[in-house]
């Protein structure tokens, strides 16, 4: 593991092939993060914690067509219960995500401290970092999730619900949503099962990272036509 000073780099991932954890320290500067993203490399650790920066040796992925549906989530996605919107909530979403415990964190200090909501929505303003809402009848704000577009990949950061089924709809949207607009993956990042039941394989960081290599230069807009 490489400790990383004030030069915004990185070592190459596969030099460190026997671990998901690449480097620790550095900053959350913009110039870092986006650099990290281009190499398939995420920040992940919990507040009060030096910074962890990861690179899985199996990326978690799913093809946006490929998304598992169920039919009882068919018969919700089919009966309004719930809308959804692209960016018209980043704040409240990501706050939101904030709250919820992740996946492998400790139960002391969250991982999504003010330092990286405040850099994520700086990225959200520049127009690499999005969101998903998902509404409910009365326009309560009841899921969501936001992550990062970079070339023909999006990088899936943290989700919520407020209600059942909610992060699921937004998931599904996202995913119909990216497969229109010409996405190929989405890095889920690392195994959990809730994203299993939605029909991500692991891929091998080699190959992440050549999919990551090819289409860094594919621009694609985001938003709604």
């Amino acid at each position: 593991m490489v400790l990383l000073n004030d030069s915004i780099v990185f070592p190459h991932p596969e030099s460190n092939h026997q671990h998901d954890v690449l480097a620790v320290g550095g900053d959350l500067s913009i110039e870092r993060l986006l650099l990290a993203y281009h190499y398939g490399i995420f920040p992940w650790f919990a507040e009060g914690d030096p910074i962890m920066w990861w690179s899985p040796r199996e990326r978690y992925v799913l093809s946006p067509s490929r998304v598992k549906i169920s039919k009882s989530m068919r018969n919700i996605m089919n009966r309004g219960i719930y809308r959804y919107t692209l960016d018209q909530a980043f704040s409240k979403v990501i706050q939101a995500c904030a709250d919820v415990k992740r996946a492998g964190q400790p139960e002391e200090g969250g991982w999504l401290s003010n330092e990286m909501i405040m850099a994520y929505t700086k990225l959200h303003e520049m127009g690499y970092a999005h969101s998903v809402e998902v509404w409910n009848n009365q326009d309560e704000l009841v899921g969501g999730l936001y992550g990062m577009a970079i070339g023909k990949c999006f990088i899936g950061e943290s989700m919520f619900a407020k209600a059942s089924n909610a992060s699921k709809f937004g998931f599904i949207s996202l995913c119909q949503h990216l497969e229109r607009k010409g996405f190929e993956l989405i890095d889920g990042q690392i195994h959990n099962d809730h994203l299993e039941s939605l029909g991500f394989e692991f891929m091998d960081r080699a190959d992440f990272m050549d999919f990551m290599r090819y289409h860094i230069l594919d621009q694609i807009t985001f938003a709604e036509d």
